[in-house]
């Protein structure tokens, strides 16, 4: 409505309709950083106010009203605002977390819990990012044309994702809290993203009216947002210099549509029609825009162009630029005719397209951007892709030459790149593989050149390009052999790439799953997805870790093998949720979120297919890892139980967050069982030798171990006993050590498959195994106390064995209600047993406990009961009813245990209610039989009303009798001396009964609220504190601080649970504010004890000041908690006792902190140390370096005499810092602080500086480089052994034995420095640096032989093997030290000396953590370190010997070198003797043919009756058949095979007791003297018995698949037919060498009679004995075949050119089948030709 001097504006408004919320309208303010930065404040005066008229007209009388579509929009608006909001109020704190420990686990757990937040929110990240460019692409043309549904789901991604985000933010920030302000300024970002999307939102709502650029700005906003929070968790993968080049490149292309804008405009002035102008300006503006908002999505998804779907969104804006352009050019075609300026436009459009394919091929190229091109990635892929091409190409000859020569040169290329690191290789081996893997390759490649000339020559032969065909094939398969590191690689990098993109798919999915459930209407389908989420959410940090794993360990085969396993057990589940996402689709009433969720749906499919095929090539190229890995596993496992067990004994364990008592207890229970299964799996593969099972059933097995021992650990972090924590943790290690040993035994059992002492092993580790884990359950809390009621049981019931009753001491009537009593009583007891077991372990337990009295009282009153009986009979009969009672209770307990332990078993509850039910039918039954035995005898002689006297009568007695105790106290005779003791007592268990009362009502008092005693208790503590002289310390500082921290982390704990409990349990607060109370009286004690034994004062003071600040912070918090116990609603005083409980929690931190600094020498000694290692590990690379002669100096220029200076002056200053050390161990923590960083800082410089001039002498002296490296290495090993002295001589006595230790490791340290000091002097003198270098090594001997000598057991233990291997080094070095003092040259010292330190000091290292080994008895382990001692010293004296020869040599001293090296000789000889001895003696020699022979005969044995088995699985029977006509075809085929495979095994065992008779006989023997002849008989025998043992398996799955329908008649006709085969050489091959009348024989005939009669009996038909059972299986199959061939329908066609095309594929089939057929009998042919090479003799004479 417009006026004179106004105008009104009349719009449509839209109400929004949602629910109160209460809150504080005093809301905290939120800053947020600006669009452009920071800008500059500008000063001036305002202008003077004006007037501005607008003429014109009015747009609308009323905004236009809004589309469906639209108010579905804003209403998906409205609601993914509020999203934001509570994500934004979200992240106003920290996740709350339990104290965690610093175990192996815990530590574990806090990295993969950061990893997996990690990839969770990088994927939200870029989850919210893609929408954000969705949103921007979809909301760019006209409102009338946008897709609503489409910008709706796109902001529904964000929101759901955002919300998601924020929980992982907050928990990946109290995850961070470690690192300083880290967590915050991830919280800081994550609040800065929502603040960005919450502009989004409200830019794009249809009736904000916003204009364009805003909408762009905000999402500019969300891409430096996610950037910035991407850059707080590391994981900005996109690099700068990629981002600059995508900006650059939007910004020409944005650059290029300027200048095609101009261009247009010209065409739009030189324009007569004003349509056609006004089209060109729009087309123009449009294309502006597009290019606008191209650079607002590269923007956005420039910090996750990682991921696809941005990748994908950045695409679409680029086509939205190419459309637009397009529809410029169109607009400008059809304005003028102007030549000039549509060329103009042309070419500036073609400028816009070439700028738009350089944006879109950087994007696509992402995956390989910066990052170095391996030297065969690009060899190989042109080989593997051009071959492909010649496959397409068969039949042009000319194409397939062409890529031939593409072909010969990449592989010349690949060529002469492996021969180049050949040449540099310095590992001989690795050289001679390189070279032999590029013969092969070159040999190929010449096969492959002439093909393809004869190709050439003939273009139009078949044969010849067949031949290019096989040779290009060939080709490939040298490739893969020669480049498979290459390749492996690059097939893991790919599974890496789709693991990540199926996890980051699967967080998606579940995100939309979630978001989508408050619009699902179908329930079913709703919670069917909501299973298959959490079954994927189970999976995704297995993927997570992973993936994690590979990329950290890229050389890591284990950590390879991981990643696949992990992304193989995810399919299943990813598939699962997939399928529910797709059929929820539907029943989703909110368009937005259906179609997010079938997007989301879609593209976890796309990602599963890429990971299947990424897994399964990765696996094919791996090879076999699963043993080896899940050796590695277990062995993890063991070590993380192992620390576990040494943080418990330190009070440090945590249980991890989730974890709990029951739950813990639970998984334990029910992983047991999985462990069992898993390891019978392995054990039935491992003897049958499959090799691809056995690695299954091990990753099952490790997998099932790993869960076993983290539940093992938790049920010790969570358990209040630390002996049973203990005891549980020692037997998971067990089961771990045996798990460990029973895989590797697995190994070995596939290398010699069939080795009786093997399998042997082999099941005694399982046993050992299977005991380790019952005790393992046996240890969970409860278990015990059921295992003592079943053993008290047990002893009771012993009574019931006598043979003559005890008399009756009691009345029948007595003995009557005595029985119902405890009958009632026992009764009672089952059921609290029953009920217990589905409760908690302690409610177990004591339920066990009572019953088992209950019981043994209910015994008594049975056999009292039974002496009244009046015949032996009846007697009898009630002894037999109690020992049924005895049983059921036994079952009962045994029910409750199972139940217990596994809940989720799938029979316990079952046999627990019917162990109950047969319970009480026994009590019930009891209780009966003992009335009717004598219905007439009443139970007293009392009558009704003297009853009722009785029981007041003796009620009156009860309370004299207590009152009677007063009076007798105060007549005690003072003389009676005997009672005073007894008195004593008494008193005693008094004063501390008063005492649980005084802490009773004190508890009872808090929970009421009333905390006036604790805050007494604390403040006394708090002046006891600040008291006067403390008492004489009886230990040291870090003794009382060790104390103080347990105890302080205690109150913070017990601080952070009052936060938890003020919200949910202001009852349970009490109880929390009596265990601060304790702990910090305690802390106090301990603190006044520690600041007396603090240096220097001043830590003292401010512990106790810091101790006293945190005693008025637990006034404070237990006041508070009183407070709210009485007021529980108070919502004021709940948020004061959450800011006292954070309060005391910093103020915890604080008298940490002040801890801290009374031990700051000890830490540093700690960091220095830690340091230290890291140098000795950065040398030995270093050697490794010098000795490859790749160890360079920087500066060609560079000589040895620049840097000598340098290196002296440095060690003297390390020398320096070592009396400071030492003289620092007996001072204050200050000056000890003080010399270990100094320590630490010259080792630094002092290696660094030797590097150098190691690195001026140059690779041409390899070995001098090395001395001089080995040199400093001494004096950095020496340093770390002072350190750890100093550190723990540090506050002790000068008379205390870790003095002596320092002073011993000082001098060791001087001594090392000044062999440094004449190593460099003599680098230079080329007459003398042999000498000390060997000198240098002696001295190095000696230290590692004191270290070897100390009674300190190895950290880890190695097996004889490895240990027997390290001993041939010895054999080497002493060879080379003869030469070196025989030819006396510096240089075959040098090498000698540089050997002989690495040699020896290897093999005593292996010595003593063989040595150690548990399973190493104590003579074998003294036997070994003697001899290791004196291997070394014989080697020492040899090289002191070689040093004399070298210094003052006469004519003499040579010829004794050869006796020095002997005594080392006779020393390795009794080393591996030793060594020898550690594997034990029960062993036989696996390549005696007798005992192949006899194995093989068992092993068939056992095959067959394992298939036998199989078979009789098929089809069960009550009752034995015959294979007769009665039978129909399946059942014919099944009895037949049974019977023949029955029969067969029995033949079997015959054979191998006349083999075993031939050995007693002695005609062939372990050791015989023909033992060619036997060899070929057991050979022969071991043939035949593999034979049978084959074809029987073949003619049982045969059988079986025939009848399943799986297989063809055929097949089961042939295995019939070998079965018979099999058999009769069998025979012939045992009566070779057998008497005819010996006793195996005659059974081995009558065997084989039996045999046949079975076989005549099933095959009447047939023609001769041994083939009757084989016929008559071929007649059943024949007879199916001839059946199903009558059955079968040819549908034929009716038109005419179909019947002929009919007939012809009849034809061409009948013809490939034909020659098929003659394929398959040359086959046959060529195997029986080639088996019967291998025959012996006799069976070929048999066969013939």
């Amino acid at each position: 409505i417009t006026g004179n001097s106004q105008s009104t504006i009349l719009q449509q408004q839209f109400n929004r309709v949602g629910q109160a919320e209460h809150g504080s309208v005093a809301l905290p303010g939120i800053l947020r950083s600006g669009s452009v930065g920071p800008e500059t404040l500008n000063m001036g005066t305002m202008p003077s106010p004006q007037q501005h008229i607008t003429t014109g007209q009015m747009h609308l009388g009323h905004m236009p009203p809004l589309s469906a579509a639209q108010q579905a929009l804003v209403g998906t608006i409205n609601t993914s605002m509020q999203a934001v909001q509570q994500a934004q109020s979200d992240l106003e704190e920290v996740e709350e977390l339990p104290p965690l420990g610093d175990d192996m686990a815990s530590k574990m757990w806090i990295q993969n819990k950061m990893d997996e937040s990690k990839h969770d929110i990088h994927s939200q990240v870029d989850a919210i990012t893609a929408g954000t460019a969705s949103v921007v692409n979809l909301t760019a043309g006209d409102p009338t044309d946008t897709d609503y549904t489409a910008v709706g789901c796109a902001i529904t991604t964000i929101s759901s994702n955002l919300t998601e985000m924020s929980k992982g933010v907050k928990l990946l920030a109290a995850l961070m809290e470690d690192e300083v302000g880290s967590g915050q300024d991830l919280m800081k970002a994550a609040r800065t993203l929502t603040g960005a999307v919450s502009d989004l939102l409200k830019a794009v709502e249809p009736a904000s009216g916003e204009p364009r650029q805003t909408v762009l700005t905000a999402a500019g906003s969300i891409g430096q947002a996610s950037g910035d929070l991407l850059r707080q968790i590391g994981e900005n993968e996109t690099d700068e210099r990629f981002q600059d080049v995508l900006m650059n490149l939007a910004k020409a292309v944005a650059n290029a549509a300027a200048m095609m804008v101009l261009k247009a405009k010209n065409v739009a002035q030189v324009s007569e029609d004003s349509v056609l102008q006004n089209r060109v300006i729009a087309a123009a503006t449009q294309c502006a825009l597009s290019t606008s908002q191209l650079v607002a999505c590269a923007k956005v998804v420039s910090p996750t162009i990682s991921s696809p779907v941005c990748q994908e969104q950045l695409i679409e804006a680029g086509k939205l630029v190419d459309r637009s352009v397009e529809g410029c050019v169109k607009a400008c075609l059809s304005a003028t005719s102007d030549g000039e300026l549509l060329k103009a436009v042309s070419a500036a459009a073609g400028i816009v397209t070439q700028a738009l394919s350089d944006l879109i091929a950087h994007v696509r190229n992402y995956a390989t951007r910066g990052e170095p091109i391996g030297r065969y990635d690009q060899a190989t892929d042109t080989i593997m892709t051009v071959t492909e091409s010649i496959f397409c190409n068969m039949g042009d000859a000319g194409e397939m030459v062409r890529q031939a020569r593409v072909l010969a040169q990449a592989t010349s290329d690949l060529v002469n790149a492996m021969r180049s690191d050949a040449e540099v290789e310095v590992d001989v081996n690795n050289s001679k593989k390189l070279l032999a893997a590029a013969k092969l390759l070159a040999d190929a490649t010449a096969r492959m050149v002439e093909a393809a000339k004869g190709a050439a020559a003939y273009p139009e032969n078949e044969d010849q390009q067949q031949k290019l065909r096989e040779a290009a094939e060939g080709l490939r398969v040298a490739t893969n052999a020669a480049a498979q590191n290459a390749i492996k690689k690059k097939l893991i990098t790919r599974l890496e790439n789709a693991a990540k993109q199926a996890a980051a798919a699967a967080t998606q999915t579940i995100a939309a799953s979630q978001n989508a459930a408050a619009s699902n209407k179908n329930s079913a389908a709703h919670q069917q997805l909501v299973q298959t989420c959490r079954a994927v959410a189970d999976h995704i940090p297995q993927l997570v870790q992973g993936v994690r794993g590979s990329q950290g360990q890229p050389e890591d085969g284990s950590a390879q093998l991981a990643l696949i396993i992990a992304s193989q057990n995810f399919l299943q589940p990813g598939n699962k949720i997939v399928s529910s996402a797709k059929s929820s689709v539907p029943t989703v009433t909110d368009q937005a979120a259906a179609m997010q969720l079938g997007q989301c749906a879609k593209n976890l499919a796309t990602c599963l297919a890429e990971l299947r095929t990424a897994a399964q090539t990765a696996h094919e190229a791996c090879g076999p890892m699963e043993i080896d890995s899940a050796l590695i596993a277990v062995q993890t496992l063991k070590n993380e139980l192992q620390d576990a067990k040494m943080a418990a004994s330190e009070g440090h364990l945590k249980p991890l967050p989730g974890e709990s008592l029951e739950k813990c207890t639970q998984d334990l229970g029910g992983t047991s069982k999985a462990v069992g299964s898993s390891m019978a799996q392995l054990l039935t593969c491992a003897a049958q030798g499959n090799e691809h099972y056995t690695g299954v059933a091990a990753s099952e097995t490790a997998q099932a171990l790993k869960t076993l021992a983290q539940a093992a650990r938790g049920v010790a972090a969570t358990s209040s006993d630390p002996a049973g924590a203990a005891a549980m943790l020692d037997s998971a290690r067990e089961v771990m050590e045996g798990s460990a040993k029973l895989i590797s035994e697995a190994r070995e059992a596939l290398v010699a498959p069939g080795d009786a002492e093997i399998q042997q092993r082999l099941a005694q580790v399982a046993k050992a195994v299977s005991h380790s884990l019952n005790a393992c359950v046996n240890c969970l809390p409860g278990q015990k106390d059921v295992d003592m009621a079943l053993k008290s049981i047990g002893e009771a019931s012993k009574k019931l064995l006598v043979e003559t009753l005890p008399p009756c001491s009691k009345t029948f009537q007595e003995a009557q209600s005595d029985l119902n009593q405890t009958a009632a009583d026992l009764n009672q007891s089952a059921g609290d047993v029953v009920h217990a077991s589905r409760g908690t372990t302690c409610r177990l337990a004591d339920a066990s406990g009572k019953f088992s009295e209950d019981f043994d009282e209910f015994l008594d009153a049975g056999i009292e009961m039974a002496g009244h009986t009046q015949s032996k009979d009846d007697q009898m009969q009630v002894i037999g009813n109690l020992k049924n009672i005895s049983m059921a209770s036994s079952k009962l307990l045994l029910a409750a245990k199972s139940l217990s332990v596994d809940p989720a078993a799938g029979n316990a509850k079952n046999l627990l209610t019917a162990a109950a039910r047969y319970f009480r039918t026994c009590i019930i039954y009891k209780q009966c039989m003992g009335l009717l035995d004598n219905p007439n005898e009443p139970v007293s002689d009392l009558s009704y009303f003297d009853c009722i006297e009785s029981v007041m009568e003796n009620s009156k007695i009860l309370g004299e009798s207590m009152a009677g105790i007063s009076h007798n106290c105060k007549t005690g005779d003072v003389p009676a001396a005997h009672t005073h003791d007894a008195i004593a007592e008494a008193a005693q268990l008094m004063r501390e009964a008063v005492d649980d009362l005084l802490l009773t009502l004190n508890e009872a008092a808090s929970e009421v609220g009333m905390v006036s005693g604790m805050v007494d208790s604390i403040a006394d503590a708090m002046g006891k504190l600040g008291e006067g002289t403390p008492p004489e310390p009886e230990g040291s500082f870090v003794e009382y601080q060790t104390t103080m921290v347990r105890y302080s982390k205690a109150i913070a704990v017990s601080a952070q649970e009052m936060i938890t409990k003020s919200v949910s349990a202001p009852e349970d607060l009490g109880s929390l504010a009596s265990h601060i109370t304790a702990d910090y009286s305690q802390l106090a004690v301990q603190g006044r004890l520690a600041a007396s034994t603090a240096e220097p004062e001043e830590i003292g003071v401010q512990i106790k000041t810091r101790v006293q600040e945190l005693g008025h912070g637990c006034i404070v918090l237990v006041q508070k908690a009183g407070a709210l116990q009485i007021s529980p609603s108070d919502s004021f005083t709940k948020r004061e006792l959450i800011e006292c409980a954070r309060t005391v929690t910093e103020k915890v931190s604080m008298v940490l902190s002040a801890l801290q600094a009374g031990n700051k020498g000890t830490q540093a000694c700690i960091t220095a140390g830690s340091a230290v290692s890291g140098i000795i590990a950065d040398l030995d690379t270093t050697i490794m370096f010098a000795s490859a002669g790749t160890l360079n100096a920087e500066n060609d220029s560079d000589s040895f005499a620049d840097h000598r200076e340098n290196i002296l002056k440095t060690a003297k200053a390390l020398v320096e810092d070592t009396k400071n050390l030492v003289s620092g161990a007996a001072s204050s923590q200050e000056k000890l602080a003080q010399a270990a960083q100094s320590s630490a800082k010259t080792i630094t410089d002092l290696t660094d500086v030797v590097k150098l001039g190691a690195a001026s002498i140059g690779p041409d002296d390899p070995e001098t480089q090395v001395v001089l490296i080995n040199a400093v290495k001494d004096v950095a090993k020496a340093l770390a052994e002072l350190i750890s002295a100093t550190k723990c001589a540090a506050g002790k006595a000068a008379d205390d034995p870790s003095m002596f230790q320092l002073k011993s490791a000082a001098k060791v340290m001087v001594t090392n420095v000044t062999s440094l000091l004449k190593t460099v002097k003599a680098v230079e003198d080329e007459a003398s640096r042999g000498t000390r270098a060997l000198e240098a090594t002696i001295e190095c001997i000696k230290q590692e032989l004191t270290l070897f000598q100390s009674k300190e057991a190895p950290e880890k233990s190695t097996t004889p093997e490895e240990f027997i291997r390290m001993t041939k080094g010895i054999t080497t070095a002493t060879a080379k030290a003869v030469a070196a003092g025989n030819s006396a040259r510096q240089e075959d010292v040098i090498s000698t000396a540089n050997l002989s330190r690495k040699v020896i000091a290897d093999m005593l290292i292996t010595c003593k953590q063989a040595a150690y080994h548990e399973e190493v008895s104590e003579e074998v382990r003294n036997r070994a370190l003697l001899y290791g001692t004196e291997c070394t010293n014989g080697y020492i004296d040899l090289l002191e010997h070689v040093l004399q020869v070298l210094q003052k040599p006469t004519g003499d001293q040579k010829p004794k070198l050869v006796m020095f090296s002997k005594k080392v000789a006779a020393a390795v000889t009794e080393l591996i003797q030793a060594a020898e001895a550690m594997k034990g003696t029960e062993w036989v020699d696996p390549e005696d043919p007798t005992v192949i022979a006899e194995t093989e005969l068992l092993g068939a044995a056992a095959s067959i009756e394992a298939a036998a088995k199989k078979l009789e699985q098929l089809k069960p029977r009550a009752k034995p058949r015959q294979a007769d006509e009665s039978l129909d075809f399946e059942e014919q085929i099944l009895e037949a095979a049974k019977s023949i495979a029955a029969a067969t095994s029995a033949l079997v065992k015959s054979a191998s007791a006349a083999q075993r008779e031939l050995v007693a006989q002695g005609k062939v023997g372990a050791i015989p003297a023909n033992a060619v002849d036997d060899g070929q008989w057991s050979q022969g025998l071991i043939s035949a018995a593999r034979m049978v043992a084959a074809a029987t398996s073949n003619l049982c799955e045969a059988a079986n698949a025939s009848v399943q329908g799986h297989a063809s008649e055929e097949k089961l006709v042939s295995s019939a037919k070998q079965v018979a085969a099999s058999t009769a050489q069998l025979l012939v091959a045992c009566k070779v060498k057998a008497e005819q009348d010996s006793e195996a024989m005659r059974r081995l005939q009558v065997t084989h009679s039996i045999f046949l009669e079975l076989l005549m009996c099933h095959l009447q038909a047939a023609g001769n004995a041994v083939k009757r059972a084989s016929d008559s299986l071929v007649r059943a199959a024949q007879k199916a075949a001839f059946n199903k061939t009558d059955d079968d329908n040819v549908v034929v066609k009716t038109r005419f050119v179909g019947g002929i095309a009919q007939i012809i594929a009849a034809q061409e089939e009948m013809l490939r089948k034909e020659r098929e057929l003659e394929e398959a009998r040359k086959k046959l042919a060529q195997i029986r030709q080639q088996q019967y090479k291998f025959l012996p003799s006799e069976l070929r004479e048999d066969e013939d």
